[in-house]
């Protein structure tokens, strides 16, 4: 039953189903575990007629990894049709917080792996699945604080708009608001950061496949889609994930060779800037923001302007790893305190409680941003013995994000119903 638009919005002890998680499961494919066979025993008691809810999730997940997306999805599918709300594993047995992290259903990359953040922590973890047609339950399950954990996809926007509706009338402190969310779009980013000093962010917009044919033949001018752009570019497809289909694209030939080998019909386009440092490495950053703060998630390295952590290969390299836990190490004295103003400003334009940020330096010593998001992968899966620096740097963000949870359960504690 969803909430009728005025009536106040009350809580109920849980009906929840417990599961492995996403942490777990994540953490064994990470260290190279094979799930085939937890895999082909979720199947067996699923058809047995056995399996719990959280048991279906668990195996939806596991497909997914496994690289079975379209499968995982449709089990995810016919789990979340009768069941919504998961317990994750908690580490004490009597928690001192109660978190509502507010999913869609979406494939794993889709909502914030908030368990990562919480993992180890005395807080429990229920995630509630807001799903088309059913959206919100009356009553709420029983929570001390709430996250909306949604990202700002396409497929999100339903679940987002049924936590907005209910937003006002919400009888606990609410986390990451959906209409902040949504803000986060690529296309929508750099007009909310637009003017900060100290920023650099390229104007992103959407391009049709048409469109760029144009482009490509001479019949418009990049002008045309947007004042900014040139040759060369960045383009990938319209709701692309992990650097699927991303290209720069140097000239018209380029471009219409990228066109030729693309069957989607949307793209984002940007203006491509060379962000390479004096040695003409490049280095990439993912920042973590608790709370308005910065705090340092790794420094990827390459001779690549595409990096990712895994395609610079970090582990390979002592050296870049010496530069890696060096940043960590000086980050509120080095990069943060250099950029203090622009992070800040960007904070408050944004205005979640937690997201991560991508970003370089460009060759003006600016922040230069690539994306913003609150779904993006904050671990401490990374070997010990190759990243030592590591795991205290991810304990000082995970107790950063568990502080501040408790504090503003805490602070919304009057506001109880």
């Amino acid at each position: 039953m969803q909430h009728p638009v005025s009536a106040p919005i009350g809580v109920t002890v849980p009906n929840f189903a417990d599961r492995i998680g996403f942490a777990r499961l994540t953490h064994q494919a990470f260290d190279g575990v094979d799930l085939r066979p937890l895999r082909d025993r979720l199947v067996a008691r699923i058809a047995e007629g056995t399996a719990q809810a959280g048991e279906g999730l668990d195996l939806s997940l596991i497909a997914q990894l496994l690289g079975d997306k379209e499968g995982g999805l449709a089990i995810q599918s016919e789990i979340l049709a009768f069941h919504q709300l998961f317990r994750s594993p908690c580490a004490v047995t009597q928690p001192a917080l109660r978190v509502l992290a507010l999913a869609a259903a979406i494939d794993m990359g889709g909502n914030t792996p908030i368990e990562f953040l919480l993992e180890g922590s005395d807080i429990e973890l229920m995630t509630l699945y807001v799903v088309e047609g059913v959206g919100l339950p009356d009553p709420l399950p029983d929570h001390d604080i709430a996250i909306v954990i949604a990202s700002d996809s396409e497929e999100c926007r339903e679940a987002l708009a049924s936590i907005e509706q209910a937003a006002p009338r919400w009888p606990r402190p609410l986390l990451n608001r959906p209409d902040r969310i949504a803000s986060l779009d690529r296309d929508k980013l750099h007009r909310l950061l637009a003017g900060i000093a100290g920023l650099d962010i390229p104007a992103t917009v959407n391009a049709a496949h048409a469109q760029l044919s144009a482009l490509a033949q001479g019949a418009i001018r990049c002008e045309d889609i947007t004042g900014e752009l040139r040759f060369p570019m960045i383009a990938r497809p319209r709701g692309s994930h992990a650097g699927v289909g991303l290209a720069k694209l140097d000239d018209a030939t380029a471009l219409a060779a990228y066109l030729a080998g693309r069957q989607e019909q949307e793209f984002f386009v940007a203006r491509f800037v060379d962000y390479a440092s004096a040695d003409g490495l490049y280095r990439k950053y993912r920042l973590a923001m608790v709370d308005g703060k910065p705090y340092a998630c790794h420094m990827a390295i390459a001779d690549r302007w595409d990096i990712w952590y895994l395609n610079a290969y970090m582990a390979f390299s002592d050296e870049k790893r010496a530069e890696e836990a060096a940043f960590m190490r000086d980050f509120d004295e080095t990069f943060a305190a250099r950029h203090r103003g622009a992070l800040a400003e960007m904070s408050r334009r944004v205005g979640l409680d937690y997201f991560t940020i991508d970003c370089a330096e460009n060759e003006d010593g600016e922040l230069l941003i690539f994306e913003a998001d609150n779904t993006a992968v904050v671990h401490n899966m990374d070997s010990p013995d190759v990243f030592p620096y590591k795991q205290p740097q991810m304990r000082k963000i995970f107790a950063a994000f568990t502080a501040m949870l408790t504090r503003q359960a805490r602070a919304g504690e009057g506001s109880a119903t």
